[in-house]
């Protein structure tokens, strides 16, 4: 099981749009290079995060922009608007255990509380951490690279 890679490009879009803003006009071609990806699907993440309010979009002179400020989005607001996870959570289990097998009959009872609880957690640490904190650290690394 993997989180999509919506989650990290949808990342890489945010820091790209920071770091870029002011020395480039940002669209989603220039992204689509950054990233790597097929412009389609970078423009299909950027309508993820332009519909939960964290980019705006133009077809004008401005390009593509933050809505809220970096330390105002989390990482936990990035992967719900990429949509990582289905309502049905994190951990998809197998389907049609068996009902006369004894573990069969208890195994998902048993598992659902312990993989809510590890989503649980992982969403705790989404949520602490920012973009600002992504973006801090990418502008250190690209620093020490320069040096």
């Amino acid at each position: 099981m993997q989180i999509s890679s919506k989650f990290t490009i949808a990342v890489h879009i945010i820091t790209a749009i920071d770091y870029f803003n002011d020395s480039e006009k940002v669209t989603s071609g220039f992204l689509a290079g950054s990233v790597g990806a097929n412009p389609v699907i970078v423009r299909n993440v950027m309508l993820d995060l332009k519909e939960a309010g964290i980019i705006d979009i133009s077809q004008g002179k401005s390009g593509i922009e933050l809505s809220r400020e970096l330390s105002k989005i989390t990482l936990l607001d990035v992967f719900r608007a990429v949509d990582c996870v289905n309502e049905d959570g994190l951990f998809h289990f197998h389907e049609n255990t068996n009902a006369n097998c004894p573990v069969g009959r208890n195994i998902h009872k048993v598992m659902d509380p312990k993989l809510n609880a590890v989503q649980a957690a992982m969403e705790e640490e989404l949520k602490r951490l920012t973009l600002a904190d992504i973006v801090e650290d990418t502008k250190a690394a690209i620093k020490k690279e320069n040096e």
